[in-house]
């Protein structure tokens, strides 16, 4: 494990990948990582970075196809950006604890990781995560016969969930798998579809539909709305995802 403060290139599975911490580790607090949305790279998280490295130790990364990290090889599954996860994680928290604190698709790679990482996963902040079952929820939401601007939502989405992304990341739907009782906050937008005429309400409910099933990953799971955000919860309402991951830290330490 290496302490460190800013940003450094590290190398994990063949490939490198740049990394950011901030701040000390306090006790037996657990370390934070913050972990982007699909598209963005941990830039996006350095202001939120640097509040929390006030108060303990936080890191971030670029996972792979995006930021300054390599480009992934081929079409990656949850497994593949799992073992990445982990080979970051040994080389910047060591055996230390860690919250993971996820964004959109960084959100569900955080949700999908944690059941099967309990002895290091001790808390979750899901900042209105890519919700479990995608696919099938837009297709639900937009049928076939639609055209225009919810035609090509739905064309998009698909096509990102197969792999059409940066990280060439295939998003697949999934069945919520329970992590335990540890501490997990899940944090919906107030508003994010309502530019799509006729389709707002039913992808509003997709949404919030699916943001209620990560309910099931713990018995001390929570979900709360962030007014006035769009998808982006942590840029719009930065307070808002300040709160929730440093409590899930102070919980997540009581627990450890």
């Amino acid at each position: 494990m290496q302490e460190f403060s800013g940003g450094q290139t590290i190398r994990v599975g063949g490939y490198s990948v740049n990394v950011s911490c901030s701040g000390r580790a306090v006790g037996r607090e657990p370390v934070v990582m913050l972990m982007a949305g699909g598209g963005d790279g941990l830039e996006t998280m350095r202001p939120l970075q640097k509040s929390l490295g006030k108060k303990g130790r936080v890191c971030s990364y670029d996972r792979l196809g995006e930021g300054e990290s390599d480009k992934p090889q081929g079409l990656q599954s949850i497994d593949d950006s799992g073992r990445i996860l982990s080979g970051v994680l040994d080389r910047v928290v060591g055996k230390r604890p860690v919250v993971l604190a996820g964004h959109s698709m960084g959100g569900l790679i955080a949700a999908r990781y944690a059941p099967d990482h309990r002895d290091r996963v001790k808390g979750l902040v899901l900042m209105d995560a890519t919700i479990p079952a995608l696919t099938a929820g837009i297709n639900k939401a937009i049928p076939a016969s639609a055209t225009g601007m919810a035609a090509d939502l739905r064309d998009q989405t698909i096509a990102v969930n197969e792999g059409q992304n940066p990280e060439r990341f295939v998003i697949a739907d999934a069945a919520v798998r329970s992590v335990g009782s540890i501490p997990v906050q899940i944090i919906k937008h107030e508003s994010q579809y309502s530019e799509v005429p006729g389709y707002g309400p039913a992808l509003e409910r997709m949404w919030a539909d699916g943001q209620r099933q990560w309910l099931a990953l713990s018995h001390r799971s929570s979900i709360s709305t962030a007014a006035g955000s769009g998808h982006y919860v942590h840029v719009d309402r930065p307070d808002i995802a300040v709160k929730a991951i440093t409590r899930v830290t102070a919980q997540a330490a009581r627990h450890h």
